[in-house]
């Protein structure tokens, strides 16, 4: 595949399993609509920062507030060959970026943040998140919301809880 990026290969090879992904075995709360394919799948690994902050119904009551996501993309070497971000935002290596909105959520194994499914915007950039409809994120490890004590003398402290999940994009 002389010539192409990373991300271009990925894709490539990603779309080679395409049909299998439409059976991958997630809850139908998070499965990708009929006639999308599986384009490519990343592993992102990074941090969720949580914020105590006051809760919205209750100025007397304390929670931890998740805040925002910072992680890499990495291919199956382990290579990377993007970033995630608060947004939602994918962006590739090569500059093209998606973002999107959340549609649903399936519950994940103990102590990890939920499966979820994500329509995405369009891209921005052409490269290879052109063409991105939908991102699931699945096999999530880590990454719920501190245990530590969320106060009034703790108001404004933010943490960020280590976790992994795989990013599956799929095109129409």
């Amino acid at each position: 595949m002389r010539g192409l990026s990373l991300l271009q290969v990925v894709f490539a090879a990603s779309a080679t399993v395409g049909a299998s992904a439409q059976s991958m075995d997630v809850p139908d709360a998070v499965r990708v609509p009929a006639g999308h394919t599986m384009s490519m799948k990343v592993v992102g690994v990074g941090e969720l920062t949580y914020e105590c902050r006051a809760k919205a119904n209750d100025a007397a009551a304390f929670e931890w507030v998740f805040a925002g996501p910072v992680a890499r993309l990495l291919d199956g070497a382990n290579k990377e060959v993007g970033k995630y971000y608060a947004g939602p935002t994918w962006e590739a290596m090569d500059g093209s970026k998606i973002t999107g909105k959340q549609v649903a959520v399936a519950p994940a194994a103990p102590g990890s943040i939920p499966l979820q499914l994500v329509k995405a915007e369009p891209a921005t950039g052409t490269g290879a998140m052109s063409g991105v409809t939908y991102v699931q994120r699945v096999n999530t490890k880590g990454g719920v919301a501190p245990s530590d004590t969320c106060s009034a003398q703790t108001v404004g402290m933010k943490k960020q809880v280590p976790y992994q999940a795989d990013y599956v994009f799929f095109k129409m």
